[in-house]
């Protein structure tokens, strides 16, 4: 073939004497081009890369963008290495001049330009620049009137920029097409007059002004019209006047040679005579005659040779292609490229058998066949493009569970559920529990910062019978719900249509093998599209109708369980596939101009690998499979609106050689085939495995999926196993199947969205370490990106499979798909992440494979809080002005203490959660880290931790960092207190021994949270003191001051940029006491008297010097806040009217936050209700000083304001009574002078009793004793010694607590800024070991890899932190407005129950006369003989209803006062004279009277005879009321206030 092409060029060359010219043979043209988006992602391949974004424009031509593809050099040497010596380049007017004038040109598309032209002259090929193609700028549309003198304008331009670099310029390369953008007002002559002005103005510009010689300029025209423009003599100038040479669109006909000669005579009327490039050569009719093109185009040859024809060029892109058969060339050849083009129109047999060299699979397959191992399974370091997606997913049948609930309707998966239900098999019914756990799942998308969540509308909960005109609308509030929250959590919702879960009120009616399905389905997706695309804009409208087809309707695995792979199977893929075109074509048309969403399909395939590459038999059919699979459903989407033709002709050839047919493939209507080509805006795909395919062996007429399409299934048993039978581990099938994909269907045209991919483990591996699965993910994404970057492929997104474990159909739980191991065997159905979540959370923070780097910025939410405190600058009183706290809370009735407020806090409210570093990081002495006193206290024997527990692993948060984020994430929470481990950052406690590895933790714990806005709150020191430094006398010691000051100041300066709220001290009230006065806490000093003022002292004066370092060399760059975390029960007295009891609550409130707070926030000194009673009680022990030391004047000064807000730390409350303890031994304890207690009613907890109501008390006390200071609760929760995962006792803490911390804002004022619960996750407790479980997630100590699970009260305290607080709901919200004039206002009374004289004036006995009369009947023997006596009392009556106000009185009439034996025998008068009184009297006060009939008392002589049992009661009861209408119904009422009488009352 290719000597047949050369020899062609050689008579190209030689052919002046066949009639071609241009001055000499060696200038002859023989053009290809031009780039098109469809010619450069062809040409993508080994050597491609991404470096250069493609964009399709009009008809795909390429629009120029920098930088330009780097392999265009040597793809243009590879054309011009076969005897190409011309390219085409069109121009895009409205890209370099987009507002139509030369003014402001863009200059960088002009400069890319330039440098594609100066690619073309570097490869020595002649540019042939068209001046205009594509789209018109939009200014010259609306002008056409000087369009001539706009289009001459920016020819200049043009000319100017390049015409050093361009010889032959086209004004216009497609007449016709312009002609249609323009206005059409005017009609076509006019419009192409416009064209032709504009063509002669540049062309005399050209030659006037820049043409040199040889340079020249045409038009290019349809041959067809040529002679048409000639016999106009204004349209004349585009066929002779005024082009260089004649430029034709050209047609040749293979089957019509003579209408090719006829319009090549045509030229030959031209005079003088002209020159002919063919700029553009269409051959038609060619390919069914099979010739060769070598052939073909000698016959063309030979036409222009005998009709004499000047011609001067060719145009020879149709015989041109160009492919990249290795890493190190391209190969470009004048060859049969048409092949893939006559797929449609040869025999059946034909294309089943025959090679197909150049289809999208050869070129595949060629592509990586020659890769060695080492090659193929090389790792890309890099990432993915900027706006990639990544996410995960479910299927509504998998997770949601609630079958039955709410009012949904039965699925088939129900169905056979149900069935299996007899079998002891595994059923959806319940399932993840998804259907009541929206927030718990939409905190586990958080914590793994997915961007996407592609989920499934479960069809039947929203139409239970699968269609109707009234949806479920509990079911449309589930999904509502889910989606907004999602938004809320800035996640995207990819909603999918049907997830296989068709209704079975449908599957009855024959499920999709039912035409009417198209039409049921679209009535749904639009319901759907139309409720939920206002917030939903990826749909997707079938997930992997393949599986469905296949499994559903062909083999019968799955529901609804129909087995016919030759009829049923097709039959469905045929109604889905229109369904699908309709649904999309109803939102393009109705929804996509409001919504602006995509709509997609999700096909699966795998991928498909010659069983013998060296057997083109194995290769057609690996291309098979793939058309079998994956053509069958986007072949007629993406391609034509027909199934692929090997699938038909495969189809045709099994059944001709079977007696009968076995699979009957339906045919679509060409209408069809039109709604069918082009619907979908991205082609979903999801993959987990590969397969090798050989040819079947042997002809059967059994019918098989593998048999129809001819081709058998293998493994090879090297792929590794997963827990699935039919996934192996093949990562490098991925990428081929992304480029076939991309070659076959999408073509660069159509985004692909890879929607599914991932790998099962068992029941019986490690449920919480799936390393395994770690592998395939990193092997699997990493074949991904190199088809982004290596293979140009346009992927936009990475769906893992999945979010959760689920139902997983006939294999029931046993496969775990689920980043989150969730546990089916309890009925709260807990998820644990998985170590394959934190993996896939590193994916997405670094959007690839590089190593990750953090932008260290300040958290975006920083509490606002002044720069200086208002504080006291003078002692508090004693008792202190904060008593009134007790005055005006103490006497509170019970019910209005614990009365629930709803409201909400400050819009900045700063919602977190605690931890401390020996709590929770493990690690004790891993990377450098120095021993703590903690540490050597937890390893000496009798430490009397309980357990003997130490902290040497605890939660392991130093190795776990990616699942403490996780959670902080899922919670929701704007900020995170925690502490550093000094001995960590310096292993010593000095400056000197810096811990580099224990710094990066802590950096990468910042650089974590500010990655996920939230806002580090740094503790400097909980406790944890350094070993080294407690051998030296720890806080006893006075260099420890400088000490601590030079470990904040590290701090500080290597943190601070990113930290802005800092604590220097936890709790020091609990480290005074317990660590140096009851010896209880390391370091163990037992000194009650003297030790805790002492280690106070020293705290006091270490935190000023801190927060002096912070002031004065950071807070002016940083701009944080620095102050201490100080910890306090609130003290109740135990009777509020003693004074001396109130004394000591007060008192005990000063030793313990007045301690540290009176000096801090107040003068700098000690309270003095402190300094009195340790000063008396030390003299009184005979000492000569006080125990409490005393600061200086100038220390006091240096102490007083070292606070930016107060930070406060509570978990319960203390009934406090004075007391007059022992003098000795010395005792802080004593030395308070008080007894306290909890109250046994209050709840228990692990540790304290819970009284929520003191946390208002204690809020309110700090704001009256240190003034208007911002306050920030950084501790308060409940321990529990064995809690569930539905830990409701604390969620009843935190509800109640937080509510409290709500009213003390919203009530009293009290500025509260934040609240932190204790603590983010089960940890050390202390003395408590692991036994008091204080955390909002469970940790499983048991278990090595520390793993956390959301208790109940992390989704509580996610809802309050959505909430900012505890709003009403909007069902209970209050409604402000007016009733409709002339609304009835009225009051109701019942006759018996207030009228009395039972039997006065002839009135008869009724049934609640007897039954008041009958002994124990009425509670304390109460009767209605009397009542309110309202038969003789009218007129108080009236006067009352006039007080009121009302417009209407309801009352009832007593049967028995009108007819005492309940018949008309007798009608007493009397009865009706008090009616009719009562009647006048309301009428005469302007209250309309609204009269019941009936109200519950029966006259007794009816019920002697059987009541309303009788049927009689009947008539009874219509004389009665006749009685009634005649006698009292004739009382007049004003206009349009009419007497309405009720028959029967119903209260």
């Amino acid at each position: 073939m290719e000597l047949v092409w050369h020899l062609v060029l050689i008579v190209l060359l030689s052919f002046s004497c066949w009639g071609l010219d241009w001055e000499s043979d060696r200038n002859f043209i023989s053009a290809a081009g031009p780039l098109t988006s469809d010619l450069l992602h062809n040409l993508r391949g080994p050597l491609g890369n991404q470096d250069a974004p493609f964009v399709t424009g009009d008809k795909e031509i390429y629009v120029c963008h920098q930088p330009l593809p780097s392999f265009l050099p040597e793809y243009f040497s590879s054309v011009r290495a076969i005897m190409i010596t011309h390219y085409k380049v069109f121009l895009p007017w409205a890209q370099l001049l987009p507002e139509g004038t030369s003014k402001n040109p863009d200059k960088e598309t002009v400069q890319c330009y330039r440098q594609l032209l100066e690619a073309l002259k570097s490869a020595q090929l002649q540019p042939l620049v068209v001046l205009h193609h594509q789209t018109l700028p939009a200014s010259t549309v609306q002008r056409t009137e000087a369009f001539a003198d706009l289009f001459a304008d920016y020819a200049s331009f043009i000319f100017h920029s390049f015409g050093d670099l361009v010889e032959i310029w086209f004004t216009f390369s497609d007449l016709e097409e312009v002609i249609m953008e323009l206005p059409h007002q005017e009609s076509r002559s006019s419009r192409l007059q416009i064209l032709t002005d504009a063509h002669r103005k540049a062309y005399e510009i050209f030659h006037e002004k820049y043409a040199s010689q040889g340079q020249k300029l045409s038009v290019v025209l349809r041959a067809q019209v040529v002679s048409e423009l000639l016999l106009e003599p204004s349209t004349s100038a585009l066929a002779k006047d005024a082009v260089d040479f004649l430029s034709l669109d050209l047609s040749y006909g293979c089957q019509s040679e003579a209408g090719f000669r006829q319009k090549l005579s045509q030229l030959q009327t031209i005079e003088p005579k002209v020159e002919v490039f063919i700029f553009n050569l269409k051959l038609q009719d060619c390919l069914s005659m099979r010739k060769n093109p070598a052939d073909q185009f000698f016959s063309l040859l030979t036409a222009i040779r005998e009709e004499q024809v000047l011609t001067i060029g060719f145009d020879l892109s149709t015989f041109l292609s160009c492919s990249s058969s290795s890493k190190k060339s391209w190969s470009c050849s004048l060859t049969d490229n048409l092949t893939l083009q006559t797929l449609l129109q040869l025999d059946p047999e034909t294309v089943v058998d025959s090679s197909l060299p150049h289809s999208a699979y050869q070129r595949v397959w060629e592509m990586f066949a020659n890769q060695s191992r080492a090659e193929r399974d090389a790792f890309l370091q890099d990432v993915f493009p900027e706006g990639f997606l990544w996410g995960v997913s479910t299927g509504a049948f998998n997770v949601e569970g609630g079958w039955a609930e709410d009012g949904r309707g039965a699925s088939i998966w129900d169905r056979v559920g149900h069935q299996n239900t007899g079998k002891g098999q595994a059923t959806p019914e319940v399932a993840s529990d998804s259907y009541h756990k929206v927030g718990t799942d939409v905190a586990l998308l958080r914590g793994l910062r997915a961007q996407v969540y592609k989920f499934s509308i479960s069809w039947s909960r929203i139409f239970p019978t699968g269609q109707g005109q009234s949806p479920n609308l509990r079911g449309v509030a589930y999904y509502n719900m889910l989606i907004d929250r999602l938004l809320d959590s800035h996640i995207e919702p990819m909603a999918t249509l049907s997830h296989w879960d068709l209704p079975q009120a449908l599957q009855d009616r024959g499920g999709w093998q039912n035409e009417s399905m198209v039409d049921i389905f679209l009535d749904y997706a639009a319901f759907c599209f139309s409720t939920f695309g206002d917030r939903v804009k990826l749909w997707v409208t079938f997930h992997e109708p393949w599986v469905m087809s296949y499994a559903g309707y062909g083999t019968g695995q799955h529901a609804p369980g129909i087995s016919d792979p030759g009829v049923a199977s097709f039959k469905v893929a045929h109604v889905v596939l229109k369904a699908h075109a309709r649904a999309w074509h109803h939102y393009n048309s109705q929804h996509r101009p409001q919504q602006q969403g995509r709509v997609g399909i999700v096909l699966n395939s795998d991928w498909a690998e010659p069983l013998s590459p060296g057997r083109p038999e194995d290769r057609r059919a690996s291309e098979r499979f793939l058309h079998f699979m994956l053509g069958w459903f986007a072949h007629p989407i993406f391609v034509d609106g027909d199934y692929p033709a090997a699938l038909r002709a495969q189809i045709q050839q099994t059944n001709k050689q079977c007696p009968s047919p076995v699979a009957q493939l339906p045919k679509f209507t060409e209408a069809e085939k039109q709604l069918l080509k082009g619907s979908a805006d991205f082609l979903g795909l999801s993959h987990y495995t590969s397969r090798l395919i050989s040819k079947a062996q042997g002809d059967t007429c059994v019918p098989s999926y593998d048999t129809i399409g001819g081709f058998s299934q293998h493994v090879d048993p090297a792929w590794p196993q997963t827990e699935s039978p039919w996934i192996r581990v093949v990562p490098w099938g991925i990428r081929r199947l992304l480029q076939f994909v991309s070659l076959e269907y999408t073509r660069g045209k159509v985004p692909i969205y890879l929607a599914g991919n991932g790998m099962p483990i068992g029941e019986s591996e490690d449920l919480i370490n799936d390393s395994l699965r770690i592998d395939y993910f990193n092997q699997y994404i990493n074949e991904v990106l190199k088809a982004v970057k290596e293979d140009s492929v346009d992927v936009q997104s990475y769906i893992a499979r999945s979010l959760i474990d689920g139902f997983e159909g006939p294999s029931g739980y046993s496969q775990r798909f689920g980043l989150y191991h969730v546990n089916f065997n309890d009925s709260s159905r807990p998820r644990t992440p998985r170590k394959s979540a934190y993996f896939f959370t590193s994916m997405i923070e670094k959007n690839g494979f590089l190593t990750k780097v953090v932008k260290r910025l300040p958290p975006s939410s920083k509490a606002n809080v002044p720069q200086q405190i208002r504080a006291f600058t003078f002692p508090s009183e004693v008792p202190s002005k904060a008593k009134v706290v007790w005055e005006k809370f103490s006497n509170q009735p019970k019910f209005e203490r614990d009365l629930f407020y709803h409201g909400t806090f400050r819009d900045d409210f700063l919602w977190g959660v605690s931890s401390s570093a020996y709590q929770i990081e493990g690690a004790w002495d891993a990377d450098g880290k120095g021993p703590s006193i903690w540490d050597n206290f937890t390893h000496t024997p009798g430490s009397n931790v309980k357990n003997s527990a130490t902290g040497d692993i605890a939660c392991d948060s130093y190795n776990h960092l990616d699942a403490d984020l996780n959670m902080l994430r899922a919670l929701k929470v704007k900020a995170y207190r925690f502490s550093i481990s000094w001995s960590r950052i310096f292993p010593t406690g000095r400056n000197t021994s810096v811990n580099i590895r224990g710094v990066d933790y802590y950096n990468r714990l910042i650089d974590g949270l500010v990655a996920s806005s939230i806002s580090p709150m740094v503790t400097l020191f909980h406790w944890d003191l350094p070993q080294a430094l407690q051998d030296i006398g720890g806080w006893e010691n006075p260099s420890l001051i400088e000490l601590f000051n030079s470990y904040a100041d590290f701090c500080f300066q290597t943190f601070g940029d990113r930290v802005k709220f800092w604590m220097t001290f936890n709790d020091p009230t609990s480290q005074a006491w317990l660590g140096y006065g009851s010896g209880k806490f390391p370091p163990n000093v037992n000194d009650p008297g003297w030790g805790p003022y002492r280690i106070g002292h020293a705290i006091i004066k270490a935190h000023a010097r801190v927060y002096h370092t912070y002031d004065e060399k950071y807070r002016q760059e940083q701009k944080g806040v620095i102050s201490l975390s100080l910890g306090a029960h609130w003290a109740e007295p135990q009777s509020p009217g003693v004074p001396r009891d109130v004394e000591a609550a007060d008192r005990m409130l000063q030793f313990s936050l007045g301690w540290f707070a009176h000096p801090i926030f107040r003068n700098g000194d000690y309270p003095d209700a402190m300094k009195w009673k340790v000063g008396n009680r030390s003299e009184l022990q005979h000492l000569a000083t006080s125990r409490l030391p005393s600061f200086t004047e100038e220390e006091k000064r240096y102490i007083s304001a070292t606070a930016d807000v107060f930070c406060l730390n509570t978990y319960s409350s203390r009934i406090v009574q004075h007391a007059t303890p022992r003098l000795n031994p010395p005792s802080y304890e004593d030395d308070r002078e008080l007894t306290e207690r909890e109250d046994s009613s209050w709840p228990s907890t692990a540790v304290n009793r819970a009284a929520s109501w003191g946390m208002r008390r204690l809020l309110n006390w700090i704001k009256e004793e240190y003034g208007d200071v911002p306050i920030y609760i950084t501790e308060n929760g409940a321990g529990l010694t064995d809690p569930k995962v539905e830990d409701t006792n604390r969620i009843f803490y935190h509800k109640t607590y937080i509510n409290e911390a709500l009213k003390a804002y919203r009530l009293d004022g009290v500025d509260l800024r934040g609240y932190a619960a204790w603590s983010l996750m089960d940890s050390f407790e202390w003395l408590n070991g692991y036994t008091v479980k204080f955390g909002l997630y469970h940790v499983d100590f048991n278990n090595v890899n520390r793993p956390r699970t959301a208790r109940a009260s992390a989704r509580y305290y996610t809802e309050v932190i959505i909430s900012n607080g505890m709003p009403l709901p909007k069902e209970d919200e209050f409604l402000y407005g007016q009733f409709p004039k002339g609304f009835s206002w009225s009051v109701a009374t019942a006759s018996y129950q207030i009228e009395g004289a039972w039997r006065a004036d002839g009135k008869g006995l009724s049934i609640w006369d007897t039954f008041s009369h009958t002994p124990l009947r009425v509670g304390n023997d109460d009767t209605g003989d009397v009542a309110c006596d309202s038969y003789h009392k009218i007129a108080e009556d009236v006067v009352a209803l006039q007080n009121l106000g009302v417009t209407h009185y309801r009352f009832s009439i007593s049967w028995t006062r009108i007819l005492p034996d309940g018949t008309t025998k007798y009608i007493n008068e009397a009865g009706l004279n008090y009616y009719m009184r009562l009647i006048d009297a309301l009428q005469a006060a302007s209250i309309q009277p609204q009269v019941t009939i009936y109200h519950w008392d029966l006259p007794q002589a009816l019920q002697d005879i059987g009541g309303w049992e009788n049927e009689t009661v009947v008539q009874r009861f219509k004389e009665y009321a006749d009685v009634l209408f005649q006698r009292l119904g004739d009382k007049e009422s004003p206009p349009g206030l009419a007497l309405v009488p009720t028959l029967l009352a119903t209260t």
